[in-house]
């Protein structure tokens, strides 16, 4: 818990920075990510669960700025109609009014850290979507759009997956430059009068403990263990059970999904002293239809 303080203090104090600066302000990504070296040639998250740490000690992994230009006057005028909604979180740190759907729990299609798009009826919606897709072109076929939203109170959420990744996620320096080029969008097509001037923007990663579609995503993540929500009862009422499992193989026919445990340490005995699975373990599965899974996300061993 007191980890998670510590990050969230350190995120909220960067968001602080960065929200009046243009992209060109934004320093280079920190070198420290969770007690571990992450150079900027690294992926955004192979060293951070996006879940519980969000990037806090590397601002630059998830870029937030004002569309706006680095001159005095403009940024005052931005100030002027979009005050910094400061206020107090759980632990009494002070926060940049910015909406925190990172504390909620993902789901499918949500337009975050489920997937999908969800623009809320916003009228410049589609056209600031569209603009994100133009660029994404730009970075060739291995990145894609993981998910995009949009709010009401002026905020355009973008997270990017690479194919190529093992996480799916983007390096440091590709997030950046995709930020660079899509702000530079967005000051165009606003001066033109075509969107809001005054847009803030979000780009990051899905997260190295990504919410997964079943089965779709399963043979793209198969050989890596994933946490499990599940229910057994035909009738999806039963209590919901959890556990750390690899994907076997999926039975087409039957839209089942067969799951062996994970060789990771909480399925191991505690008083092993390291040693694998045993032979019962590694022989046992577990036979779910689709309908039964709650939720999969991939599971990062700390």
């Amino acid at each position: 818990m007191r980890g998670n303080r510590i990050a969230h203090t350190l995120l909220h104090r960067a968001r602080i920075a960065s929200v009046s600066s243009s992209l060109s302000s934004v320093g280079a990504p920190s070198s420290i990510g969770c007690g571990s070296e992450a150079t900027s040639s690294q992926s955004a998250c192979s060293y951070s669960s996006r879940r519980d740490y969000a990037f806090a000690f590397s601002p630059a992994a998830t870029l937030r700025l004002f569309n706006t230009n680095s001159s005095k006057d403009f940024q005052d005028e931005v100030k002027e109609h979009n005050p910094p909604q400061y206020g107090r979180d759980e632990w009494g740190e002070t926060t940049d009014g910015w909406e925190e759907d990172d504390d909620l729990e993902p789901e499918l299609g949500d337009g975050g850290g489920g997937g999908g798009v969800v623009l809320q009826g916003v009228p410049w919606g589609e056209h600031v979507l569209l603009l994100a897709q133009e660029v994404l072109r730009q970075f060739g076929d291995d990145i894609k759009l993981y998910s995009f939203k949009t709010t009401p109170r002026g905020y355009i959420y973008v997270r990017l997956d690479k194919l190529s990744n093992e996480f799916g996620c983007p390096g440091l320096e590709e997030l950046e430059s995709y930020s660079q080029e899509y702000k530079k969008r967005l000051d165009e097509t606003g001066a033109l009068g075509n969107i809001p001037d005054d847009l803030a923007f979000e780009v990051s990663s899905p997260g190295a403990e990504r919410l997964l579609k079943v089965p779709d995503d399963l043979f793209r993540f198969k050989a890596m263990p994933m946490r499990v929500s599940y229910t057994e009862d035909v009738d999806l009422r039963g209590t919901e059970n959890d556990g750390v499992f690899m994907l076997d193989h999926v039975e087409l026919e039957s839209e089942s999904c067969i799951w062996k445990l994970a060789n990771v340490r909480e399925n191991r005995d505690p008083l092993s002293k390291g040693r694998p699975l045993t032979r019962k373990q590694k022989e046992w599965r577990l036979k779910l239809p689709y309908a039964n899974h709650k939720k999969v996300f991939l599971y990062i061993e700390c």
